[in-house]
């Protein structure tokens, strides 16, 4: 799971533009391929509880030889699949019994779309 940047978009293809300087290229960070070990130890983790701060991150990265932003990014991308796994079930549930929810009348997405936001910031 290390990731190394490497060069994008330098396309020999074609004149330069004046979108291009010239100068250095843009770097692009490689996705981490997490092995399976380390996959299950997160996915325990999670059940455990959605949100890992402070040392218990800290020590989880130690663990799994990751660097801290690898496992915050990775609770925040599984908090972002567990709300849409459950709005999927809930919508299925709504419509075996022929109930359409209205995509803007529910509080509790405004409120998980303030909660999507935060994690964002962090």
């Amino acid at each position: 799971g290390l990731e190394l940047p490497h060069c994008v978009g330098t396309n020999s293809l074609g004149p330069a533009g004046p979108w291009r300087s010239g100068g250095p290229c843009k770097m692009k960070r490689v996705r981490t391929v997490f092995k399976p070990e380390q996959l299950e130890r997160l996915e325990q983790e999670f059940l455990k509880q959605q949100y890992m701060v402070g040392t218990e991150r800290v020590d989880l990265a130690a663990t799994l030889h990751l660097t801290e932003t690898q496992v915050k990014v990775w609770f925040q991308n599984r908090r972002i699949k567990w709300r849409k796994q459950s709005m999927e079930q809930k919508a299925a549930k709504l419509s075996q019994f022929g109930v359409i929810q209205p995509a803007s009348a529910d509080s509790t997405d405004s409120k998980d779309h303030e909660e999507d936001t935060v994690d964002v910031e962090l």
